[in-house]
């Protein structure tokens, strides 16, 4: 089943907020929103979703002292559960103006601003109020690596829902693939009805997920996120290459997604190619795996765009980069895609850090329309001193 769950509000944690912002060297951190355009705000804040906003509101931490408020007359409730002194604006002029005190002393200040859009993801703050806070003398720095802090770190109960939906979601997919085998020895199947398997079993586990899962043949491996349908479903046949991608979590608001992508072939041997392909995807998932472990056993930094380029150069060396069209991975949370760091320097340059206690995918791909697609795929999570793997690792091409 698809789910129709939504995340629980957080409480905002004011200490935490300001602690992170001395430590970056930030004066304050300036939340703004008009017609709910940015939902990190109101997750962060602890503001849930749901609220009617038609005028703008501002709210401002600073690294130390009271946080300060800005709503308007007719709206001057939107922010009453956040600590705080409250000011209120009618007019445009009076907004501005009330934005100069509630920023005063301040200079350099985050926002939910991303420069030249390099992270869409945090890239919420139209220009024109980034403008307007610049001609007030403001300095705005992106608020990308404190969005991570609080939006991607999980606490230990959110780590240990990640195993659990890690060991249905392997066993679910181990009988997918049985099931595939069984049926293509009694005439076939095809793309949907192994959807409907997957979903089936994954609804048994009491888990819950969003579209997919996918199943893939033949050339339609060949597109990274292709969706079958009834209408569309290719048959599976005996001699096919097949691609399944599959992702769930429990049912719960704050529990973490398992996701995961698998490929095979159906009662023949891979072919010399086929092979090949495969082993260098293997190779460049390891390789990023490999990156960010060395580095959290070192205790180094790492950003999520140096862990791509570790999988995007197993690959460019074997001749194969313009068929890798795709980040290498993605933050993982209660949603599918999170707001943490993803390895990424193709679709974005991420210099977000890859933080303790976060979860990520690492799944490079090689697509030949066409012919077939290979896309191997593992989750990690970080810890302060290490980083694994926390599911099965596919070293070999399935044989159905």
């Amino acid at each position: 089943m698809q789910s129709s769950i939504t995340e629980e509000a957080k409480t905002m944690d004011l200490a935490a907020i300001q602690a992170a912002l001395r430590e970056h060297k930030f004066d304050g951190w300036l939340f703004y929103d008009h017609h709910y355009r940015d939902p990190l705000a109101y997750r962060i804040l602890g503001l849930g979703e749901g609220l009617h906003v038609t005028r703008r509101w501002f709210y401002f931490i600073p690294a130390t002292g009271e946080p300060k408020k800005l709503v308007h007359r007719i709206e001057s409730g939107r922010l009453d559960p956040l600590p705080g002194t409250k000011a209120v604006y009618s007019s445009w002029q009076e907004l501005e103006s009330q934005v100069r005190t509630l920023t005063a002393g301040a200079t350099k200040i985050a926002m939910q601003y991303s420069p030249r859009n390099a992270i869409m993801y945090v890239s919420m703050v139209d220009a024109g109020t980034v403008e307007m806070l610049r001609a007030l003398g403001k300095e705005i720095v992106s608020s990308a690596d404190l969005v991570s802090l609080f939006e991607a770190v999980l606490n230990d109960d959110q780590i240990a829902t990640h195993y659990v939906a890690q060991q249905k979601i392997d066993a679910v997919l181990a009988a997918g693939w049985q099931e595939i085998g069984r049926r293509t020895l009694s005439g076939g199947t095809h793309e949907f009805a192994m959807v409907e398997f997957l979903s089936e079993g994954m609804a048994r586990e009491g888990l819950v997920w969003e579209h997919g899962p996918n199943v893939s043949c033949g050339a339609n491996s060949a597109d990274s996120h292709y969706e079958p349908t009834v209408a569309s479903s290719k048959p599976i046949r005996k001699g096919d290459f097949v691609l399944i991608d599959i992702w769930g979590k429990l049912n719960r608001p704050d529990a973490c997604y398992y996701d995961i992508t698998w490929t095979g072939v159906v009662d023949r041997e891979p072919t010399a190619r086929e092979q090949m392909i495969f082993e260098t995807v293997r190779n460049a998932r390891d390789a990023a795996v490999k990156a960010v472990k060395d580095a959290f056993t070192s205790n180094q930094p790492i950003a999520g765009w140096q862990a791509d380029d570790a999988a995007r150069g197993v690959i460019a060396q074997a001749g194969l980069k313009d068929w890798f069209t795709h980040r290498t991975g993605h933050n993982i949370g209660p949603v599918l895609h999170g707001n943490g760091a993803n390895l990424d320097n193709l679709e974005t340059h991420d210099e977000r850090l890859i933080l303790p206690k976060t979860c990520f995918s690492v799944e490079p791909g090689l697509y030949f329309p066409g012919e077939f697609g290979v896309r191997s795929e593992v989750d990690m999570i970080a810890l302060p001193g290490k980083a694994e793997v926390t599911g099965r690792i596919q070293t070999e091409l399935v044989r159905i």
